[in-house]
């Protein structure tokens, strides 16, 4: 199955960060989601951890 997608539906960027207000990546890393090898999957979703705020 690969590696899932860390959507989830609230997909609104934060003009400040760059960032999707739901999922925390870029607008690249979205659009290029489903072409990204699942070595890149992984290493967005490792980005996804120092992203994210701590509250959330």
């Amino acid at each position: 199955m690969g590696v899932p997608s860390p959507c989830i539906s609230i997909c609104a960027m934060d003009e400040a960060t760059g960032f999707c207000k739901g999922c925390y990546r870029t607008i690249e890393e979205v659009a290029s989601w489903l072409y990204y090898t699942d070595e890149q999957k992984t290493q967005v979703l490792e980005n996804l951890r120092q992203r994210k705020p701590a509250s959330k």
